[in-house]
């Protein structure tokens, strides 16, 4: 169809002729609402961008020589940031002589990942980096995921806490009810009070 034509139909319907393929033989062109078109693909794109989840990773340093407790407690952040979707770095730092002897790292990154394995997986196993050895976690469950069963969570102990403290409410009605209620005391002149001055 010629150009002029088109335009015609464009002005005639009251949209505008807009090219969608240019370099096909011959150009393709459609009449549309432009204004309309680029709106609804902005929408498409915030939309997409809210939906859209960042994968963190977060980092936990540990030491060779770590204690018990405080393996426990660096464990539990990691279970932590797997259970929220995230990846886990983990890093053994290795200082003066400790540097001689990688295995015990090794060790301690093994131990680590076969005490996490229910919620997550080894993404990039051990490796040596200088000073440092290295091992990235990744979680079993996507961040999407994660984000979902937190909020279902979070509003279930909202409507628990609810709950609960309108019992309590109605316990303290209930026992309010059943006792008198207290009379007021008359006020009394203070007997201190120099009796000469007038209140």
């Amino acid at each position: 169809m010629p150009t002029g034509d088109a335009l015609r139909l464009a002005q005639e319907a009251d949209l505008d002729l807009v090219e969608i393929a240019p370099m096909g033989k011959p150009p393709v062109c459609k009449l549309m609402d432009y204004g309309k078109f680029k709106y609804e693909n902005a929408q498409k794109a915030r939309d997409a961008r809210r939906n859209q989840t960042n994968v963190v990773i977060k980092e936990m340093k540990l030491r060779p020589k770590i204690d018990q407790h405080d393996y426990d407690t660096k464990k539990g952040h990691v279970e932590r940031f797997l259970k929220a979707g995230d990846k886990v770095k983990i890093t053994i730092m290795f200082r003066g002589r400790e540097q001689h002897r990688p295995e015990l790292g090794f060790r301690l990154l093994q131990k680590l990942a076969e005490d996490v394995q229910e919620i997550g997986f080894v993404e990039s196993s051990p490796k040596q980096d200088g000073r440092n050895m290295i091992m990235v976690l990744g979680p079993h469950i996507k961040k999407a995921d994660a984000k979902v069963e937190h909020l279902e969570a979070k509003e279930a102990k909202a409507a628990e806490r609810a709950a609960d403290a309108a019992l309590e409410q109605a316990e303290r009605d209930a026992s309010k009810a059943g006792r008198p209620v207290a009379q007021k005391k008359e006020k009394r002149r203070n007997e201190a009070l120099d009796p000469d001055i007038d209140l």
